[in-house]
């Protein structure tokens, strides 16, 4: 649903790290309408005048290990 945004990231994460480095952005369609310190803060923010659903709050950080997530769980086996 926000792959245009997340697209725009990526295409771009080189230049936004060197501005925006640390900070977490919210990306709109393809512009930047956010900056801030904390994702909590750029999710409440946002909220107040745009649609859950409709943007994308990312840590501008270098390297995939920006977007990139590993998930354990827990296993049992009986």
């Amino acid at each position: 649903m926000l792959d245009k945004e997340f697209k725009y990231f990526k295409s771009h994460q080189e230049e936004l790290v060197k501005k925006y480095n640390g900070k977490f952005i919210v990306v709109k369609n393809e512009d930047i309408i956010g900056v801030y310190n904390s994702e909590a803060e750029a999710y409440n923010e946002t909220r107040k005048n745009h649609e859950l659903g409709t943007f994308l709050i990312q840590q501008c950080l270098p390297g995939s290990d920006a977007y990139s997530q590993t998930f354990h769980s827990r296993v049992s086996f009986v």
